[in-house]
């Protein structure tokens, strides 16, 4: 089974004033997701500044097409792409 794991790090040097409600409108897209059955896990790291999406069935390039959904997209400083195969 495949996996696409996207690692997202933000621009913690220019967070809007309105981060929270930024917060919150990505929270019910991940949450979307996680109900729809695309996304296996999300992990925050652990220096806050960013997360680690694990995407189940769906190939690298429909991954970036969401990626570039979530709010917190717009501030991120870079983001990682990398297939895996699920081996328990």
């Amino acid at each position: 089974m495949t996996r696409v794991q996207a690692i997202l790090t933000l621009d913690m040097e220019n967070i809007p004033e309105n981060f929270l409600e930024i917060i919150k409108h990505e929270q019910e897209v991940v949450a979307k997701w996680k109900e729809e059955g695309i996304l296996e896990n999300l992990f925050l790291r652990q220096e806050r500044n960013g997360a680690v999406l694990i995407f189940n069935d769906i190939d690298e390039e429909k991954v970036k097409e969401l990626m570039t959904t979530l709010p917190l997209y717009k501030l991120k400083k870079s983001v990682e792409y990398f297939n895996l195969i699920k081996q328990f």
